[in-house]
């Protein structure tokens, strides 16, 4: 077992980069901390699974945008172009990608 206290991973640089909370050939587990303005540009990967911990922005899957905030949680199937962006505000989520 692993614990971790998101609170003291969360942080925020002027070049958006993913922390990486925890890697396996199977998964990985970014944390992603936006900066308002921010984006990852639509991608294909593996199986997602998106939770929005704070703020709010736009995902957009396969070219459709959607609003996400704080307590959404987004499935996101292998294959699909997946991305996501800020808007005004600070975003803090966290992804399971499933290999």
């Amino acid at each position: 077992m692993e614990f971790i206290n998101l609170d003291e991973r969360i942080g925020f640089a002027a070049e958006f980069m993913p922390r990486i909370l925890r890697v396996k050939p199977e998964y990985k587990v970014p944390l992603i901390c936006m900066e308002p303005g921010q984006e990852i540009k639509p991608h294909q990967s593996g199986t997602g699974v998106f939770y929005i911990v704070s703020g709010s922005g736009v995902i957009t899957v396969e070219g459709k945008e959607t609003p996400v905030k704080a307590g959404n949680m987004i499935f996101v199937e292998k294959g699909e172009s997946r991305g996501i962006r800020t808007t005004d505000e600070k975003l803090v989520a966290f992804a399971v990608h499933i290999s």
